[in-house]
């Protein structure tokens, strides 16, 4: 039972804009519903719910998912968050199946999941633009291999230089920040569910087949 289960009237509508993280987490709808694929997968596999059960759950996901892509999928704010609208709109189509995808699953190792899922996607996303920033200059610095200009220490001029190693400079911190991005993208790739609320599930779980479809 949440919250709002427990009072006769709805919240009033400033407080669930205050308190709903749905205009921040929105984002993380398509790896929610990927996390969740695979969680029912593996949970049938185990036979921990019914093949039916988790054939109906990928089935009704992937409509979800759709929806959102299209834009036609209706959010509401008084379900509070990303996976609550999620989950709802799911147990309304499926029925009593979707109440069983969140079995050996805590809301916090689920929204640790999605949110390194959004984290590997964004820092692949930004190396592109890394190696796109650095072929530019390196196309700049192929056609100004003989332009000078004056290289500055102290604000005072001191050397000349040339314009194509000034650029390549610039190239060579890109690829050190390139290397941090791939760094933060290897701590990212560690699967957090089935770490549950604190100290693990009691289902006989598979973690390592849940990594494999992520």
């Amino acid at each position: 039972m949440t919250l709002r289960e427990r009072f006769d009237k709805p919240a009033a509508r400033k407080a669930l804009e205050y308190t709903a993280s749905l205009p921040f987490d929105r984002r993380l709808a398509l790896y929610d519903i990927r996390g969740s694929i695979a969680h029912a997968r593996m949970l049938a596999r185990q036979g921990i719910i019914g093949d039916k059960d988790a054939e109906l759950i990928v089935m009704g996901l992937g409509r979800i998912r759709e929806e959102i892509q299209r834009g036609t999928f209706e959010f509401k704010l008084e379900l509070e968050d990303i996976h609550l609208n999620i989950e709802a709109q799911l147990t309304e189509r499926i029925g009593e199946a979707g109440r069983k995808l969140h079995t050996a699953r805590s809301r916090n190792d689920q929204v640790a999941t999605d949110l390194r899922l959004y984290a590997k996607d964004a820092v692949r996303d930004t190396l592109k633009l890394l190696k796109a920033l650095q072929g530019a200059l390196l196309d700049q610095a192929q056609r100004n291999l003989d332009v000078p200009l004056p290289g500055y220490t102290h604000l005072q001029r001191a050397q000349p230089v040339l314009l194509a190693h000034h650029l390549l400079a610039y190239v060579e911190m890109l690829e050190r920040d390139g290397e941090r991005f791939r760094q933060a993208h290897a701590r990212a790739d560690v699967l957090p569910l089935g770490s549950g609320a604190l100290a693990g599930v009691a289902y006989p779980i598979d973690r390592e087949f849940v990594a494999r479809e992520l």
